[in-house]
């Protein structure tokens, strides 16, 4: 089998690419990925000399580029994305063409080469926010920011390439990953090298915004059974079963390294904040995935990997 992965040398896509090759011996995959500043190559250096690895260094929107990456290709999976919410507030525009106009860029060179299945890569903030339900992947799609727009416009894209031209597309949409190799302008890893330098952490508003939480590698088994074993033309929301309230996070962060409430900034909240994201997870329950990691250790296990590795972050935190 031969695997295209977009965006595999940001976070999420480097977890996957190493889970996949450390379990399958008959893979051959190239990695896609345009090295913008949260795409590190550090990311992968255990297994950049693996023979069936190999990098190419790309955009998404180069369709001459796409095309001939595709031509002997069995699946896609799409995690090429912007998708730091605060810099696309900043900066819509890019948000627009790397996460929309790529996928479709990805979908038309798929599509030409008749490319056995896409895997999008979404997230569950393309539903909005909610305060009590959970949402289902039948709901519909309602972003605020210029991110998860962007993202809910790739999404209707894929569907839209399933129902005209019989694309073989599958969707996951995804709560909040956390885990090794995060980029730290996220939270959890900003929050942890924060208070490794000195510094307080900057909580938003007064802290009671609320999301589900999924260690990265349980989010990367779930896509790959979801290419295995999903219905192709459908979606599936994953998610860890872990929704805390901003200040709980960052509470737990504290007292794992013997902090305490005086390492807090609270900040002017976030424009357009959302509240709550949800999502109700039952339908990939049922196909057999559920999620193997305890929260509180796998955050154990992230604070522990970002002590044993200033060297990559350090100089991560200087790049605007």
């Amino acid at each position: 089998m031969k695997i295209l992965v977009t965006g595999g040398a940001g976070f999420i896509g480097s977890n996957f690419i190493r889970n996949i090759l450390s379990k399958y011996s008959d893979i051959e995959l190239i990695n896609l990925d345009k090295l913008t500043y949260a795409g590190n190559l550090e990311n992968l250096k255990d297994i950049e000399n693996n023979k069936n690895y190999k990098f190419i260094k790309g955009d998404i929107c180069d369709a001459e580029l796409v095309n001939s990456l595709t031509k002997d290709i069995d699946i896609i999976f799409n995690f090429a994305a912007e998708s730091h919410v605060d810099r696309s507030i900043n900066d819509p525009f890019v948000f627009t063409k790397s996460n929309t106009l790529g996928t479709h860029t990805l979908l038309e060179a798929a599509r030409k080469n008749n490319i056995k299945k896409f895997i999008q890569i979404s997230t569950d903030e393309v539903y909005g926010s909610t305060k009590e339900d959970s949402f289902k992947e039948t709901d519909n799609l309602k972003p605020s920011s210029p991110y998860s727009v962007s993202k809910a416009a790739a999404d209707l894209m894929c569907l839209s390439y399933h129902t005209t031209f019989d694309m073989p597309v599958i969707i996951t949409r995804t709560t909040n990953n956390f885990g090794p190799h995060q980029y730290p302008e996220k939270v959890i890893p900003l929050f942890i090298t924060n208070l490794m330098e000195g510094k307080k952490v900057p909580l938003y508003g007064t802290g009671k915004n609320i999301r589900d939480w999924i260690y990265v590698v349980d989010n990367c088994e779930a896509i790959w059974f979801a290419a295995e074993k999903g219905k192709i033309g459908d979606v599936y929301n994953i998610g860890g079963g872990n929704e805390k309230e901003n200040i709980e996070i960052t509470n737990s962060i504290l007292k794992e390294m013997d902090k305490d409430k005086s390492d807090i900034e609270y900040v002017k909240d976030r424009l357009g904040h959302d509240w709550r994201y949800s999502l109700d997870c039952t339908k990939i329950h049922k196909l057999g995935w559920k999620p193997k990691h305890n929260f509180e250790d796998a955050l154990k296990d992230t604070i522990y990997w970002y002590k044993k590795n200033i060297n990559w972050w350090e100089k991560l935190k200087t790049i605007k």
